[in-house]
Protein backbone atom coordinates (compact mmCIF):
# COMPACT_ATOMS: atom_id res chain seq x y z
CA UNK A 1 0.00 0.00 0.00
CA UNK A 2 1.09 3.32 -0.77
CA UNK A 3 -1.33 5.98 -0.20
CA UNK A 4 -0.87 9.65 -0.92
CA UNK A 5 -0.18 11.90 2.15
CA UNK A 6 -1.29 16.03 1.82
CA UNK A 7 -1.05 18.67 4.17
CA UNK A 8 -4.38 19.94 5.28
CA UNK A 9 -3.18 22.42 8.76
CA UNK A 10 -0.65 24.06 10.16
CA UNK A 11 0.38 26.16 13.51
CA UNK A 12 2.96 27.85 14.75
CA UNK A 13 4.47 29.42 17.93
CA UNK A 14 7.69 30.90 16.66
CA UNK A 15 10.22 33.77 17.26
CA UNK A 16 8.64 35.79 14.43
CA UNK A 17 5.44 34.99 15.00
CA UNK A 18 2.67 33.04 17.43
CA UNK A 19 0.47 31.74 14.71
CA UNK A 20 1.04 30.85 11.09
CA UNK A 21 -0.17 34.56 9.53
CA UNK A 22 2.23 36.34 12.00
CA UNK A 23 5.38 34.20 11.11
CA UNK A 24 4.70 34.36 7.68
CA UNK A 25 4.30 38.14 7.20
CA UNK A 26 7.75 38.63 8.80
CA UNK A 27 9.78 35.89 7.06
CA UNK A 28 8.74 37.26 4.18
CA UNK A 29 9.52 40.73 5.36
CA UNK A 30 12.78 39.55 6.22
CA UNK A 31 12.21 40.29 9.54
CA UNK A 32 14.20 38.75 12.86
CA UNK A 33 13.27 37.31 15.57
CA UNK A 34 16.12 37.16 17.15
CA UNK A 35 16.61 39.53 20.56
CA UNK A 36 18.68 39.74 23.76
CA UNK A 37 17.76 37.12 25.98
CA UNK A 38 14.99 38.27 28.65
CA UNK A 39 14.40 34.73 30.63
CA UNK A 40 17.66 35.07 32.82
CA UNK A 41 20.53 36.16 32.95
CA UNK A 42 22.96 36.28 30.85
CA UNK A 43 25.54 38.32 32.14
CA UNK A 44 28.60 35.66 32.57
CA UNK A 45 27.45 34.11 28.98
CA UNK A 46 29.53 34.40 25.85
CA UNK A 47 26.36 34.83 23.92
CA UNK A 48 23.56 36.56 24.94
CA UNK A 49 20.44 36.33 22.87
CA UNK A 50 18.27 34.00 21.01
CA UNK A 51 15.14 33.26 19.22
CA UNK A 52 12.84 33.65 22.35
CA UNK A 53 9.09 33.16 22.18
CA UNK A 54 7.40 36.52 22.75
CA UNK A 55 4.29 37.72 24.64
CA UNK A 56 3.37 34.24 25.05
CA UNK A 57 0.78 33.69 28.13
CA UNK A 58 0.57 29.91 28.91
CA UNK A 59 -2.15 30.73 31.67
CA UNK A 60 -4.21 32.68 29.21
CA UNK A 61 -4.30 29.62 26.75
CA UNK A 62 -4.63 26.70 29.00
CA UNK A 63 -5.35 28.34 32.98
CA UNK A 64 -2.96 28.54 35.32
CA UNK A 65 -3.80 25.05 37.19
CA UNK A 66 -3.05 23.07 33.62
CA UNK A 67 -0.22 25.22 32.18
CA UNK A 68 1.67 24.71 35.61
CA UNK A 69 1.37 21.14 35.34
CA UNK A 70 3.23 21.34 31.37
CA UNK A 71 6.63 22.47 30.65
CA UNK A 72 6.85 25.46 28.28
CA UNK A 73 8.02 23.30 25.38
CA UNK A 74 4.45 21.44 26.25
CA UNK A 75 2.71 24.69 25.79
CA UNK A 76 4.44 25.33 22.83
CA UNK A 77 3.14 22.28 21.04
CA UNK A 78 0.02 22.15 22.39
CA UNK A 79 -0.74 25.85 20.81
CA UNK A 80 0.50 25.19 17.94
CA UNK A 81 -1.46 22.06 17.48
CA UNK A 82 -4.56 23.71 18.57
CA UNK A 83 -3.44 26.26 16.07
CA UNK A 84 -3.03 23.20 13.06
CA UNK A 85 -6.11 21.19 14.23
CA UNK A 86 -8.47 24.14 13.75
CA UNK A 87 -6.82 24.96 10.05
CA UNK A 88 -7.62 21.49 8.69
CA UNK A 89 -10.91 21.13 10.29
CA UNK A 90 -9.74 17.44 10.45
CA UNK A 91 -12.02 16.99 14.26
CA UNK A 92 -15.42 18.71 12.97
CA UNK A 93 -16.60 15.96 10.41
CA UNK A 94 -16.98 13.12 12.37
CA UNK A 95 -13.54 12.00 11.59
CA UNK A 96 -13.14 8.49 13.17
CA UNK A 97 -10.16 9.21 16.21
CA UNK A 98 -9.17 5.64 16.26
CA UNK A 99 -7.42 6.51 12.88
CA UNK A 100 -5.75 10.05 13.81
CA UNK A 101 -2.17 10.15 15.53
CA UNK A 102 0.71 12.07 16.27
CA UNK A 103 4.20 12.58 16.03
CA UNK A 104 6.11 15.48 18.20
CA UNK A 105 9.33 15.53 18.80
CA UNK A 106 11.88 17.60 20.69
CA UNK A 107 15.51 17.22 21.60
CA UNK A 108 15.45 17.98 24.98
CA UNK A 109 12.07 17.70 26.04
CA UNK A 110 11.09 19.30 29.59
CA UNK A 111 14.57 20.60 30.07
CA UNK A 112 13.02 23.33 32.62
CA UNK A 113 11.09 21.25 34.11
CA UNK A 114 14.29 18.96 34.71
CA UNK A 115 16.59 21.96 36.34
CA UNK A 116 13.85 23.68 38.10
CA UNK A 117 12.90 20.12 39.76
CA UNK A 118 16.55 18.97 40.81
CA UNK A 119 16.89 22.91 42.50
CA UNK A 120 13.92 22.11 44.52
CA UNK A 121 14.91 18.57 45.36
CA UNK A 122 18.61 19.86 46.46
CA UNK A 123 16.52 23.29 48.71
CA UNK A 124 13.80 21.60 49.76
CA UNK A 125 13.99 18.15 49.93
CA UNK A 126 12.44 15.12 48.10
CA UNK A 127 9.36 16.04 49.41
CA UNK A 128 8.58 18.80 47.73
CA UNK A 129 9.17 17.57 44.51
CA UNK A 130 6.36 18.28 41.55
CA UNK A 131 4.39 15.07 41.70
CA UNK A 132 3.61 15.99 37.82
CA UNK A 133 7.44 16.63 37.35
CA UNK A 134 8.41 13.15 35.54
CA UNK A 135 5.81 13.12 32.97
CA UNK A 136 6.31 17.37 32.42
CA UNK A 137 10.20 16.12 31.45
CA UNK A 138 9.12 13.43 29.11
CA UNK A 139 10.21 14.38 25.02
CA UNK A 140 6.92 11.99 24.57
CA UNK A 141 4.59 14.36 26.53
CA UNK A 142 3.85 16.90 24.52
CA UNK A 143 2.29 14.14 21.75
CA UNK A 144 0.58 12.38 24.98
CA UNK A 145 -0.63 15.04 26.60
CA UNK A 146 -2.26 16.55 23.05
CA UNK A 147 -3.95 12.98 22.34
CA UNK A 148 -5.57 12.69 25.58
CA UNK A 149 -7.25 15.99 25.56
CA UNK A 150 -8.05 15.32 21.63
CA UNK A 151 -9.26 11.35 22.03
CA UNK A 152 -6.91 10.75 19.27
CA UNK A 153 -6.05 6.97 19.56
CA UNK A 154 -3.73 6.67 16.46
CA UNK A 155 0.33 6.13 16.28
CA UNK A 156 1.59 8.15 18.53
CA UNK A 157 5.07 9.04 19.80
CA UNK A 158 8.18 11.20 19.69
CA UNK A 159 11.16 11.13 17.38
CA UNK A 160 14.41 12.09 18.74
CA UNK A 161 17.08 12.77 16.67
CA UNK A 162 18.79 16.24 17.37
CA UNK A 163 18.53 19.12 14.60
CA UNK A 164 16.71 16.69 12.15
CA UNK A 165 14.07 15.62 14.43
CA UNK A 166 11.32 17.99 12.60
CA UNK A 167 11.43 16.57 9.55
CA UNK A 168 12.39 13.03 10.68
CA UNK A 169 8.78 13.56 12.54
CA UNK A 170 7.55 14.30 9.54
CA UNK A 171 8.86 12.06 7.40
CA UNK A 172 7.95 9.35 9.73
CA UNK A 173 4.44 10.75 9.89
CA UNK A 174 4.38 10.60 5.80
CA UNK A 175 5.18 7.25 5.94
CA UNK A 176 2.77 6.11 8.43
CA UNK A 177 -0.12 7.41 6.68
CA UNK A 178 1.09 6.02 3.23
CA UNK A 179 1.09 2.37 4.19
CA UNK A 180 -2.39 2.71 5.83
CA UNK A 181 -1.40 2.82 9.80
CA UNK A 182 -3.68 5.98 10.19
CA UNK A 183 -5.98 8.60 8.15
CA UNK A 184 -4.26 11.25 9.63
CA UNK A 185 -1.02 12.91 11.90
CA UNK A 186 -0.77 15.76 13.39
CA UNK A 187 3.08 16.10 12.94
CA UNK A 188 6.10 18.28 13.90
CA UNK A 189 8.20 19.43 16.62
CA UNK A 190 8.14 21.59 19.63
CA UNK A 191 11.21 22.73 21.77
CA UNK A 192 12.47 24.91 24.68
CA UNK A 193 15.81 24.78 25.22
CA UNK A 194 17.21 28.65 25.57
CA UNK A 195 18.40 28.06 29.13
CA UNK A 196 22.11 29.04 30.48
CA UNK A 197 23.29 25.16 30.69
CA UNK A 198 22.58 24.88 26.73
CA UNK A 199 24.07 28.18 25.90
CA UNK A 200 26.93 27.64 27.88
CA UNK A 201 27.50 24.13 26.49
CA UNK A 202 27.40 25.21 22.79
CA UNK A 203 29.53 28.47 23.71
CA UNK A 204 32.47 26.05 25.13
CA UNK A 205 31.57 23.96 21.43
CA UNK A 206 32.42 27.20 19.82
CA UNK A 207 29.71 26.45 17.72
CA UNK A 208 26.94 29.41 18.78
CA UNK A 209 27.39 33.28 17.60
CA UNK A 210 28.86 35.58 19.70
CA UNK A 211 27.71 38.91 17.96
CA UNK A 212 26.16 40.12 20.89
CA UNK A 213 26.14 43.63 19.32
CA UNK A 214 23.59 42.45 16.43
CA UNK A 215 21.71 39.77 17.59
CA UNK A 216 19.13 40.42 14.64
CA UNK A 217 22.18 40.27 11.99
CA UNK A 218 23.82 37.37 14.07
CA UNK A 219 22.98 34.29 12.27
CA UNK A 220 24.39 35.12 8.86
CA UNK A 221 23.93 31.49 6.55
CA UNK A 222 26.57 30.84 3.60
CA UNK A 223 27.76 34.32 4.44
CA UNK A 224 31.86 34.33 4.49
CA UNK A 225 31.77 36.00 7.81
CA UNK A 226 29.56 33.79 9.58
CA UNK A 227 30.19 32.75 13.18
CA UNK A 228 27.68 30.00 14.46
CA UNK A 229 24.07 29.03 14.57
CA UNK A 230 21.66 31.49 17.04
CA UNK A 231 19.94 29.59 19.81
CA UNK A 232 16.19 29.77 19.60
CA UNK A 233 12.47 27.80 20.80
CA UNK A 234 9.01 27.22 19.51
CA UNK A 235 6.81 24.70 18.32
CA UNK A 236 5.67 24.63 14.55
CA UNK A 237 3.12 21.38 13.53
CA UNK A 238 1.67 20.60 10.37
CA UNK A 239 -1.59 17.96 9.49
CA UNK A 240 -0.80 15.38 7.20
CA UNK A 241 -3.86 13.26 5.84
CA UNK A 242 -4.41 10.49 3.36
CA UNK A 243 -5.41 12.53 0.15
CA UNK A 244 -8.94 10.62 -0.47
CA UNK A 245 -9.65 11.20 3.21
CA UNK A 246 -8.71 14.73 2.73
CA UNK A 247 -11.04 14.87 -0.48
CA UNK A 248 -13.75 12.96 0.92
CA UNK A 249 -14.20 15.71 3.86
CA UNK A 250 -13.32 18.47 1.34
CA UNK A 251 -10.38 19.71 3.33
CA UNK A 252 -7.99 22.44 2.04
CA UNK A 253 -5.47 21.27 0.16
CA UNK A 254 -2.06 23.25 0.82
CA UNK A 255 0.56 20.68 -0.70
CA UNK A 256 1.22 17.15 -1.51
CA UNK A 257 3.99 15.31 0.71
CA UNK A 258 5.92 13.11 -1.51
CA UNK A 259 9.13 12.15 -0.67
CA UNK A 260 11.02 11.25 2.49
CA UNK A 261 15.02 10.08 3.05
CA UNK A 262 16.54 10.12 6.16
CA UNK A 263 20.47 8.43 7.08
CA UNK A 264 23.17 9.03 9.60
CA UNK A 265 26.84 10.03 9.04
CA UNK A 266 28.34 7.36 11.36
CA UNK A 267 31.32 9.45 11.04
CA UNK A 268 31.23 12.05 14.51
CA UNK A 269 29.23 13.77 16.85
CA UNK A 270 29.36 17.00 16.03
CA UNK A 271 31.06 17.48 12.40
CA UNK A 272 29.40 16.35 9.37
CA UNK A 273 31.18 14.17 6.93
CA UNK A 274 33.48 16.48 4.77
CA UNK A 275 32.55 14.71 1.63
CA UNK A 276 28.94 15.53 2.44
CA UNK A 277 27.88 11.69 2.11
CA UNK A 278 25.53 11.39 4.85
CA UNK A 279 23.48 14.47 3.28
CA UNK A 280 23.77 13.09 -0.13
CA UNK A 281 22.35 9.96 0.79
CA UNK A 282 19.27 11.69 2.68
CA UNK A 283 18.69 13.85 -0.24
CA UNK A 284 18.95 10.93 -2.95
CA UNK A 285 16.74 8.91 -0.43
CA UNK A 286 14.01 11.68 -0.59
CA UNK A 287 13.96 12.08 -4.23
CA UNK A 288 13.96 8.72 -5.05
CA UNK A 289 11.12 8.07 -2.93
CA UNK A 290 9.33 11.35 -4.23
CA UNK A 291 9.24 9.64 -7.71
CA UNK A 292 11.02 12.66 -9.33
CA UNK A 293 13.46 13.53 -11.08
CA UNK A 294 16.65 16.38 -9.35
CA UNK A 295 15.66 18.93 -11.94
CA UNK A 296 12.26 19.14 -11.14
CA UNK A 297 12.78 20.33 -7.49
CA UNK A 298 12.83 24.57 -7.92
CA UNK A 299 13.24 25.25 -4.28
CA UNK A 300 15.23 24.00 -0.92
CA UNK A 301 15.06 25.40 2.36
CA UNK A 302 18.10 24.72 3.52
CA UNK A 303 19.61 23.42 7.08
CA UNK A 304 21.68 26.72 6.87
CA UNK A 305 22.81 26.99 10.53
CA UNK A 306 26.01 29.67 9.94
CA UNK A 307 28.49 27.52 11.03
CA UNK A 308 31.46 26.99 8.91
CA UNK A 309 31.09 23.14 8.74
CA UNK A 310 27.40 23.22 7.70
CA UNK A 311 26.87 26.05 5.28
CA UNK A 312 29.72 24.57 3.21
CA UNK A 313 28.92 20.44 3.27
CA UNK A 314 25.15 21.41 2.65
CA UNK A 315 25.77 23.23 0.03
CA UNK A 316 28.50 20.81 -1.08
CA UNK A 317 25.23 17.87 -0.72
CA UNK A 318 23.17 20.36 -2.83
CA UNK A 319 25.17 20.13 -5.99
CA UNK A 320 26.63 16.50 -5.83
CA UNK A 321 22.75 16.05 -6.72
CA UNK A 322 21.17 18.09 -8.30
CA UNK A 323 24.33 19.10 -10.34
CA UNK A 324 24.33 22.17 -12.48
CA UNK A 325 20.30 22.43 -12.03
CA UNK A 326 21.77 23.27 -8.22
CA UNK A 327 22.44 27.48 -10.22
CA UNK A 328 19.02 27.52 -11.45
CA UNK A 329 16.76 27.20 -8.30
CA UNK A 330 15.95 29.65 -4.98
CA UNK A 331 17.40 28.98 -1.54
CA UNK A 332 17.05 29.84 1.31
CA UNK A 333 17.74 29.85 4.73
CA UNK A 334 14.77 30.62 7.51
CA UNK A 335 17.43 30.36 10.23
CA UNK A 336 18.94 33.07 9.31
CA UNK A 337 15.30 34.97 10.73
CA UNK A 338 14.35 32.63 13.55
CA UNK A 339 17.61 31.05 14.78
CA UNK A 340 17.71 27.37 15.43
CA UNK A 341 14.74 25.62 16.80
CA UNK A 342 16.06 22.04 17.32
CA UNK A 343 13.95 20.01 17.60
CA UNK A 344 11.07 21.97 16.44
CA UNK A 345 13.71 23.64 13.14
CA UNK A 346 12.23 20.92 10.65
CA UNK A 347 8.64 21.77 10.86
CA UNK A 348 9.03 25.25 10.45
CA UNK A 349 11.08 24.84 7.32
CA UNK A 350 8.75 22.46 5.78
CA UNK A 351 5.84 25.27 6.63
CA UNK A 352 8.10 27.61 5.08
CA UNK A 353 8.09 25.19 1.91
CA UNK A 354 4.28 24.78 2.16
CA UNK A 355 3.42 28.59 2.32
CA UNK A 356 5.91 28.87 -0.66
CA UNK A 357 4.03 26.47 -2.65
CA UNK A 358 0.88 28.49 -2.12
CA UNK A 359 2.16 31.80 -2.37
CA UNK A 360 4.84 31.77 -4.85
CA UNK A 361 7.08 33.88 -2.29
CA UNK A 362 10.32 33.03 -1.85
CA UNK A 363 11.60 34.53 1.33
CA UNK A 364 15.09 35.70 1.95
CA UNK A 365 18.21 35.05 3.78
CA UNK A 366 18.87 37.85 5.61
CA UNK A 367 22.43 39.32 7.13
CA UNK A 368 24.08 38.06 3.62
CA UNK A 369 26.91 40.22 2.79
CA UNK A 370 30.03 38.80 1.88
CA UNK A 371 29.99 35.79 -0.71
CA UNK A 372 32.23 32.45 0.37
CA UNK A 373 33.47 31.07 -2.32
CA UNK A 374 33.29 27.71 -1.71
CA UNK A 375 28.92 28.53 -1.15
CA UNK A 376 27.82 29.59 -4.42
CA UNK A 377 24.07 28.90 -5.21
CA UNK A 378 21.47 31.74 -4.96
CA UNK A 379 20.47 31.41 -1.42
CA UNK A 380 17.69 34.59 -2.07
CA UNK A 381 20.02 37.51 -0.05
CA UNK A 382 18.17 39.86 1.68
CA UNK A 383 14.76 39.98 -0.06
CA UNK A 384 12.35 38.16 -0.51
CA UNK A 385 11.14 37.39 -4.61
CA UNK A 386 8.11 36.25 -6.35
CA UNK A 387 8.89 32.83 -8.00
CA UNK A 388 6.29 29.71 -9.27
CA UNK A 389 7.47 26.68 -7.39
CA UNK A 390 5.83 23.45 -7.98
CA UNK A 391 8.37 21.20 -5.51
CA UNK A 392 10.13 22.10 -2.63
CA UNK A 393 12.81 20.18 -0.75
CA UNK A 394 14.05 20.71 2.78
CA UNK A 395 16.86 19.40 4.54
CA UNK A 396 17.87 19.06 7.99
CA UNK A 397 21.27 17.62 9.79
CA UNK A 398 21.66 17.03 13.64
CA UNK A 399 24.35 16.20 16.20
CA UNK A 400 25.02 12.48 15.50
CA UNK A 401 25.70 12.92 11.80
CA UNK A 402 21.74 12.62 11.73
CA UNK A 403 19.75 13.54 8.38
CA UNK A 404 16.69 13.99 6.97
CA UNK A 405 15.38 15.21 3.79
CA UNK A 406 11.66 16.11 2.79
CA UNK A 407 10.11 16.82 -0.32
CA UNK A 408 6.69 18.78 -1.05
CA UNK A 409 4.55 19.52 -4.14
CA UNK A 410 1.98 22.01 -5.23
CA UNK A 411 -1.31 20.04 -5.17
CA UNK A 412 -3.08 20.77 -8.33
CA UNK A 413 -6.37 18.84 -7.77
CA UNK A 414 -5.04 15.57 -9.70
Amino acid sequence: MNRRVVVTGLGAVTPVGNNVAEAWENLKAGKSGVTTITRFDVSDLETKFAGEIKNFDPDALFGRKEARRMDRYTHYAFEASRQAIADSKLLENGTDRERVGLVIGSCVGGIDTSFSQYDVLTQRGPSKVNPFGIPMILPDTAAARIAIDYGLRGPNMAIVSACATGSNSLGEAFEMIARGDAEAIIAGGAEAATNRLIIAGFNVMKALSVNNDNPAGACRPFDLNRDGFVMAEGSVVLVLEELEHAKARQANILAEFIGYGTSVDANHMASPLEDAAGAILAIRRAIRRAGIDPTEIDYINTHGTATDLNDKTETKAIKEVLGEHAYNINITSSKSMTGHLFGAAGALEALVCVKTLTDGIISPTINYETPDPECDLDYTPNTARRADVSVAMSNSFGLGGHNATIILKKYTGN
